[in-house]
């Protein structure tokens, strides 16, 4: 497999000194070809399709791996005991999450560049990645009266 036929985050964990497994590759064409926000079960019902070889504990092992290396970060939106795992474009990822009807906004910019350079000088730390969640409520939610929230 050459570098023009991977994606991004493929050339990053090879970089990173790590094989191209075809388990590895298989979670992240999976990660990639959804909309990011996938739980663990997903994912493997997903992979499973793609590579029907591939085991949980491969799918678990290639999750742990992206997240140190911050390709992907689990998040818990809506309360969920179970983690939605979100791809980190750009190593960052910001949803707002609406408190009365759970809708899940996807912020694409990012203007925290300055916090994390501070943060870095002031804690002496790198940071590879960051995922952020704003919660409130969304347009729709907030133009209802008071009395329709339950």
């Amino acid at each position: 497999m050459n570098a023009t036929t991977v994606s991004p985050r493929a050339r990053r964990l090879r970089e990173s000194g790590y094989k191209l497994t075809s388990a590895r590759l298989a979670v992240l064409t999976a990660l990639e070809a959804s909309d990011g926000h996938l739980t663990s079960t997903e994912l493997i019902e997903r992979v499973l399709a793609l590579d029907p070889a591939v085991g949980r504990a491969s799918v678990f092992r290639a999750l742990e791996l992206f997240t140190r290396l911050s390709l992907v970060r689990p998040t818990y939106l809506s309360g969920s005991v179970t983690p939605a795992y979100v791809l980190l474009p750009g190593g960052h990822h910001h949803h707002f999450v609406c408190l009365r009807c759970g809708r899940v906004i996807e912020v694409e910019d990012c203007s925290l560049l300055d916090t994390t350079r501070e943060m870095e000088q002031r804690l002496g730390v790198h940071v590879t990645g960051h995922l952020v969640e704003f919660f409130g409520l969304c347009a729709n939610c907030a133009a209802l009266p008071a009395e329709e929230d339950s």
